[in-house]
């Protein structure tokens, strides 16, 4: 573990030590940490001989390859603020991007129009003396390391820039709590536009472990690859589960390697971890939640090696846990006062010190006295540390554990009752050959809202599902149809994507 609040310390130090260990496999390319800090200095000579400047932002044209890596690490080295830009996003999406995060360079393969009028760099082991190089990467703690774009509810990309000292501070807990160390193999599922691939990246590194990073294809079969690679560690969204489990690749102990098994990026269901716990029988399982903002992850909750010791909760979800150390957290109501179910606002050492754009800070944090309430104004607060970041999550306690019922916009009013939508899709997915569901809430033209749902199932009936949901729920909470599609669209970062299902049922019939 390091004491460094750089982000590139936490490989260069894993660097040095572990200089023979593997640090990188990506397809048939295996580096060990020697080469891949050779091959990252040779990128980042090159990229500076090129510019003559260390940019300070700059885009990276992300892919699965050693060369994307490798610029990671290279920008890092740099001390730029890395901003992943991906080859399969709508051009004016990375165009937009570009123009807002006011980008020095964009490093990748040779690149597309959307990103033009930004100078292009083609990385190259070589392309400059590694002795030129800095001694040590430009900026501070307090700098960004990388800058993620979100959606936004204006439609525009929201820029978070997330701090050397964040991601420090989050690494610090991490790279101790889930056993990772020289004799680890981590799963790298996620692509680089999302956070929790940093996860992927430094978790390793940090801990001299090797990165393993399947291509886009592996992704379809997820199992069947993980299994021929032996893994120590897995890390992804649940939706993975559900996929390989509907392609029957959850046979017992197919991963018989895996030490721990981490999800993150949407709720875990108790189903989903039953099936992976039977495949991976010597891993254990956690389920980790957090929003951009702070910081990759800022809970965990572990599951007990027994399953007979799992813990129930009202909508079928493992607990998220507890607070990361170093942050703090409160639960608050409606009218912004403590209670024991509603909206999870949090600060400390990982809450990121606000937007790209000032403005979009209005309303996203809650003064240090919560009584002041949310803070407002059309460009935002000049935010503390005390400030708590509102994550725009409903949750509530349960025998002392944190449990995530789901979005404040999906608890919605169905003829004047209250409906959290989570409640209804455990209901649906706890009806046999059902794999997953989600449920949207539709308005109709006359102003009344319709409950509409999809599932990914094996051999079911739409009617026949309907009908048990009448036999278990309030008129109210079931749906007016269900749809059965084989399976259910993910987004980009292999999330269930609810504004596709939307869009699949909203012209169904009444």
């Amino acid at each position: 573990m390091t004491s460094s609040q750089h982000l590139y310390t936490w490989f260069a130090d894993s660097a040095a030590r572990f200089g023979d260990r593997r640090a990188l496999e990506t397809g048939a390319e295996h580096l060990t940490y020697t080469e891949l800090r050779a091959l990252c200095e040779g990128i980042a000579a090159g990229l500076l001989a090129d510019l003559g400047a260390v940019p300070r932002r700059a885009g990276l044209m992300t892919g699965r390859g050693v060369l994307a890596y490798a610029s990671y690490l290279a920008l890092q080295r740099l001390g730029s603020t890395v901003v992943p830009l991906s080859p399969g996003a709508p051009s004016e999406r990375n165009r937009r991007i570009a123009e807002t995060a006011g980008l020095d360079v964009v490093v990748g393969p040779p690149g597309p129009a959307e990103v033009a009028g930004v100078p292009w760099h083609v990385p190259a082991p070589g392309g400059g003396p590694v002795t030129a190089l800095p001694k040590e990467p430009a900026g501070g703690p307090d700098d960004p390391a990388y800058l993620l774009f979100t959606s936004g509810s204006t439609g525009v990309p929201k820029g978070v820039p997330v701090s050397h000292r964040n991601v420090s501070a989050y690494l610090g807990h991490v790279t101790g709590a889930f056993g990772t160390g020289p004799d680890s193999r981590l799963s790298g599922t996620f692509d680089l536009t999302f956070d929790l691939s940093v996860f992927d990246m430094f978790t390793a590194w940090g801990s001299g472990a090797a990165l393993v990073v399947p291509a886009a294809r592996d992704l379809l079969t997820p199992v069947r690859w993980a299994a021929g690679r032996d893994l120590t560690h897995w890390f992804s969204v649940p939706s993975v589960v559900s996929l390989a489990h509907r392609m029957r690749e959850l046979r017992p102990g197919r991963l018989p390697t895996l030490r721990w098994s981490l999800f993150c990026g949407e709720p875990l269901t108790r189903q989903q971890a039953e099936w992976w716990a039977r495949a991976a029988p010597a891993s254990t399982l956690a389920n980790l939640y957090g929003p951009t903002e702070l910081t990759i992850s800022c809970t965990a909750y572990v599951l007990p090696a027994d399953p007979g010791l799992w813990p129930l909760t009202g909508n079928d979800t493992v607990p998220i846990g507890e607070l990361h150390p170093g942050l703090e957290h409160l639960v608050l109501d409606e009218r912004g006062r403590p209670a024991t179910t509603g909206e999870l606002v949090v600060r400390g050492a990982q809450r990121f010190a606000g937007y790209l754009d000032r403005a979009e800070n209005s309303g996203r944090f809650v003064a240090p006295d919560p009584a002041d309430g949310a803070v407002g104004g059309a460009g935002g607060p000049d935010l503390t540390e005390g400030h708590w970041y509102r994550t725009g999550d409903r949750v509530t306690r349960e025998d002392g554990r944190l449990v995530h019922l789901g979005r404040l916009d999906q608890q919605v009013k169905v003829n004047g009752y209250r409906v959290e939508l989570g409640e209804v899709e455990a209901a649906l997915r706890a009806r046999p050959g059902v794999t997953d569901a989600v449920v949207v809430a539709l308005s109709q033209p006359g102003g009344d809202t319709v409950l509409r749902a999809a599932c990914s199932a094996v051999a079911a009936d739409a009617d026949a599902l309907l009908a048990e949901l009448r036999t278990r729920l309030p008129s109210y909470m079931v749906p007016r149809s269900v749809t059965v599609l084989d399976r259910l669209p993910l987004n980009a970062n292999g999330k269930l994507d609810r504004t596709a299902v939307a869009g699949i049922v909203a012209d169904l019939r009444p």
